[in-house]
């Protein structure tokens, strides 16, 4: 007879509860029973709940995926980095002798004040093989990053072997120096002209590092370029 009453009483309970439920209009949540309004409120906290879980894992997975494909570049890194990490005693070497190498180059170049020294040597290479100079002309110099270019308009006459011997001289000089545009003819005959003479035409090649204010200056010049 208890049992009965029990089972009486649960399935009231539960036409109680859906009898809340029955008839509940949308537009109007504030006017719903407790029940309702409390099924509607839970469910609410679990869609954000999962929404945000959803939400979560997705940028967790969007991190993974980023992580995975980071993954063989920095492999790829780490392997260069431990090669050259073996390596370091041979490259710390190479350094050693490039810095060497250009130093010397270096030194190879005139400053200006030396410029005029030069000129002078380029002068006298080409007397001291008997050669007369009909054209000995600087131009304007031609600044880049960190050296300057130096131009010289060259015309000289004299016999063949001396002209050669000339040209060596240059290429021979304690500072660099280049010849371009080498154009060797027979001059037009003249009274006093020597048999066997030839003039050679070129363009002198000399260069010269710039300083330090000098290579600020270009420095601000790129800049100012880069920017318009």
């Amino acid at each position: 007879m208890a049992s009965k009453n029990i089972n009486i009483d649960v399935n009231a309970w539960f036409e109680g509860v859906a009898e809340q439920f029955r008839g509940l209009n949308p537009n109007e949540p504030g006017q719903w029973p407790v029940l309702p309004k409390l099924a509607a409120f839970i469910t609410v906290v679990a869609l954000v709940c999962v929404a945000g879980w959803m939400l979560a894992l997705s940028d967790a997975q969007t991190g993974l995926d980023a992580a995975k494909d980071e993954e063989p570049k920095l492999r790829d890194q780490y392997l260069a980095k431990l090669k050259q990490a073996v390596n370091l005693p041979e490259l710390r070497k190479q350094k050693s002798q490039v810095e060497e190498y250009v130093l010397q180059l270096e030194k190879q170049l005139p400053n200006k004040a030396e410029m005029d020294a030069l000129l002078s040597d380029i002068n006298q290479a080409g007397l001291g093989r008997g050669l007369q100079f009909e054209l000995f002309r600087p131009g304007q110099e031609v600044m880049k990053d960190y050296y300057a270019e130096k131009p010289i308009s060259l015309r000289v006459s004299g016999r063949y072997h001396d002209i050669g011997s000339f040209a060596a001289d240059v290429a021979n000089l304690s500072r660099i120096v280049t010849l371009h545009n080498l154009a060797v003819v027979v001059p037009a005959p003249t009274k006093d002209q020597q048999s066997g003479n030839l003039s050679m035409e070129a363009t002198a090649r000399t260069y010269r590092y710039l300083d330090a204010a000098e290579v600020a200056e270009q420095k601000r010049a790129a800049a100012k370029a880069a920017k318009k």
